[in-house]
Parts: structure tokens; sequence; C-alpha cells
């Protein structure tokens, strides 16, 4: 875990103080671990964003619209906290900058990718757009998302859904929570 360093500052998009973030990082092209890296680095150097903690990151089967591809590249997938004053679509215009910086092309649903930065939470925030669905409507099935949360927020909670550890159990006894 690598704590923040450094003064807050406002982003003059939002008023108020900073709301809590959560993002999923995966990658199953090329150097996986130094693509999750170098974005974990340039998230933090995101005016506005403010990292407290970085999970270990852990390998996955690759997820496709089917289910589990045993036959794709492995993932590599950690999860980031912190706190943001941006805007959620700020954010996601920032993180999908990051996306394209390290290489993701985006040609197939769920595809093989250099880099995937999901937004899995803004505080407390419900958003529902053509670009955004906040929380992540997917984030509450997939043990590679919750697990590395869990393991950096022990007492984790998503919107809708309750607690971390809880939907991660149901997973794994193959009950829903």
């Amino acid at each position: 875990m690598t704590p923040i360093a450094g003064p807050l500052v406002h982003d003059p998009i939002r008023r108020g103080g900073p709301e809590r973030l959560v993002l999923a990082l995966g990658s199953n092209l090329g150097e996986r671990h130094a693509s999750l890296t170098e974005a974990v680095d340039r998230i933090r150097a995101i005016p506005g964003v403010f990292v407290r903690a970085v999970s270990p990151f852990v390998e996955t089967v690759a997820v496709r619209t089917t289910g589990p591809d045993t036959d794709a590249p492995a993932y590599l997938n950690g999860v980031l906290v912190g706190h943001t004053y941006l805007e959620p679509h700020r954010l996601l215009d920032a993180t999908a900058a990051i996306e394209d910086e390290l290489g993701r092309v985006r040609t197939e649903r769920w595809g093989d990718r250099t880099i995937d930065i999901d937004i899995i939470e803004v505080g407390r925030r419900r958003v529902s757009d053509e670009r955004l669905i906040l929380p992540h409507p997917r984030a509450a099935e997939r043990d590679f998302v919750l697990a590395p949360w869990l393991a950096v927020e022990p007492d984790a909670t998503l919107t809708g859904h309750g607690r971390v550890a809880d939907l991660l159990a149901g997973l794994e006894s193959g009950s829903p929570a």
C-alpha cells in the first residue's frame, strides 16, 4: 500500500471535498506488470486524483462475453483506491487517455488488451448514461475486482450491493451474497 503525499488541490470542475475512488486495472497483452505499473504512475499524475493504496496484482483467466476463456492470455488484475475531486466523466476521459497512451486498441468488446482501467466507484454516485455507469455494473460479479479490493480495503462496500467480503464469499460459494 502506498500512502498519498502532498497537499490536496481542488479541481475547478468540482466544488467541495474529495470523493472516494475505486479503479480496477487489468492487462493481458505485452509486459502486463509494466503496463499496470505505468498506468498506476499515470493515474497518480492526474491532477485532482490521489492514490491511497494499490492492491497486489493477481493473475486471472480472461473473461469474454461468452464467459471464461482459458485459451486467451491470462490477465494481471489489481485495484487502486484513493480519492478524487474530478467529476466522473472527467475522470473517465483521463483514464481513457491513459489507456490510449499505453496502446489499448478497442476492436472487440472484452477482448485482449494492453491495459484496461475501469471506474468502479466515485463516492456513492449513481450514474447511468451512454458513456458511464456507476457503480460499475459488473463489479459485484468479478472476483478479479473484489479480491484485490478486499486486500486493500477489508471493510469496503460496493454501492447498491453491500460488503465486498460478502460479495466475494458469495462468488466463491457459487451463490450470490
